[in-house]
């Protein structure tokens, strides 16, 4: 079993569908003429070269605790000369800024951190006077591609997968905006905290499946020998393809997701 459990092709495979909700929240965060941004979670980088374009007199600075993520995006920093772009293996947890940060983005990662409601006060901290604090995570682990996965964790797969599942799965792993709009309002913030539930429609044979084997199912796989592998594959895409059957124009995949942006004024 590998210790880096993220393969950067496939969690590229749907690429679009991952990219817009990290557009839309930063659409909202107004900061100008930052001098210093950081991605906490930058995965391959190229969201993250992004945010050089965009403020082209910043620092730039992408973390990822994979190794194989943070590969590929040192290619991405290669690919964009003359940016100040740089990336770094470390665990968000473990990230400790040496000076203030102007905007701090962290996009589809806390799900995976469970103390991260403790950690963003200290990340309101590390922010500059005027400072930004932007993070977007999903919202959907009631949906039928969670719930079912679970089950089949919890009986089928219960001595392979139980412990993992119980971690990888948990049912409320992350808050609503109600929620994390009063944990940084006491922190000082103005806090912009809103929803949306997007409707992906994914092309090609087993689509939801295909979609999870890139994030969710990361963990769980990474648990098995290739034959275990293969079968538990088989099992999840019987369960979900009666969930999410495919249209002829595709598979409709509901995706709830939470938005916050706070402001540190």
């Amino acid at each position: 079993m590998s210790r880096d459990i993220w393969d950067p092709d496939a969690y590229a495979r749907y690429a679009d569908e991952r990219a817009r909700p990290f557009f839309e929240l930063l659409a909202r965060v107004r900061a100008t003429d930052p001098a210093y941004v950081v991605d906490l979670g930058c995965g391959t980088g190229e969201l993250t070269a992004t945010l050089a374009a965009r403020w082209p007199g910043a620092t730039v600075h992408g973390l990822d605790s994979s190794r194989a993520m943070i590969a590929k995006a040192q290619e991405t920093a290669r690919a964009a000369p003359g940016r100040s772009l740089v990336f770094e293996e470390l665990d968000l947890r473990a990230w400790r800024p040496s000076r203030p940060v102007d905007v701090l983005v962290s996009n589809a990662v806390l799900h995976w951190v469970p103390e991260h409601r403790d950690l963003l006060p200290t990340w309101v901290d590390a922010l500059a006077p005027d400072g930004w604090l932007a993070f977007q995570v999903p919202g959907n682990f009631d949906a039928p591609s969670h719930v079912l996965v679970r089950e089949l964790c919890r009986t089928t797969w219960r001595d392979e997968l139980g412990d993992a599942a119980a971690a990888v799965l948990a049912e409320a792993p992350v808050g609503d905006p109600e929620e994390y709009l009063g944990i940084l309002a006491e922190a000082g913030c103005a806090v912009d905290a809103w929803e949306t539930t997007y409707i992906h429609v994914l092309p090609g044979e087993d689509a939801v499946l295909n979609w999870m084997t890139g994030t969710t199912l990361r963990p769980l796989l990474d648990r098995l020998t290739p034959d275990r592998r293969r079968a538990f594959l088989a099992d999840c895409a019987r369960v979900l393809g009666r969930a999410y059957p495919r249209e002829p124009y595709g598979t409709p995949f509901p995706f709830r997701r939470v938005f916050v942006v706070a402001h540190k004024g």
